[in-house]
């Protein structure tokens, strides 16, 4: 079980798990997920961490669609920030207790701001990583804005 795994469970919300084989020469972990489930690009969401108006210790979450990309002053005009800036992955890694590849919106190990891109809404449910390489998990977008927080906004392009 990983930390998001544990926190759909203690959520109580409806989930499903769907396991693949990694291949670590992967391009990309996201369309390697959504190829090996025969899912659409727009469906599987990856988690990106910002740093917001230059600072490295405050972090903000965005979750897209693996076929776009996070729009950076999208994301600072939903986090109501000057400017946001990609994270360095130590940062990343450090702040959510994932590793990059299988950074989950869920069960990270300090509760940051998170937004969700709205696309999310056309779906029952979205994928995205359940906290490791290979191991996705499906949950509606209300579910994970519930268990995590998260708004909903247009950020992705």
């Amino acid at each position: 079980m990983t930390p998001a795994i544990n926190a759909a469970k203690k959520g109580k919300v409806k989930y499903a798990l769907h396991e693949y084989s990694h291949d670590p020469a992967a391009a990309s972990y996201g369309e390697e997920a959504a190829d090996a489930l025969g899912m659409e690009y727009g469906r599987v969401f990856k988690t990106l961490l910002v740093e917001i108006n230059g600072d490295n210790r405050k972090l903000a979450v965005g979750v897209v669609p693996v076929s776009g990309q996070l729009d950076l002053k999208a994301m600072a005009s939903a986090l109501k920030a000057k400017k946001v800036a990609m994270a360095n992955p130590a940062d990343a890694e450090r702040a959510t207790g994932y590793v990059v590849g299988g950074i989950s919106p869920l069960g990270q190990k300090k509760r940051l701001p998170m937004v969700i891109d709205s696309s999310a809404e056309k779906y029952d449910a979205i994928c995205m990583s359940a906290g490791r390489r290979g191991l996705e998990i499906e949950m509606s977008a209300v579910d994970l804005m519930k268990l995590t927080g998260a708004i909903l906004a247009p950020i992705g392009r």
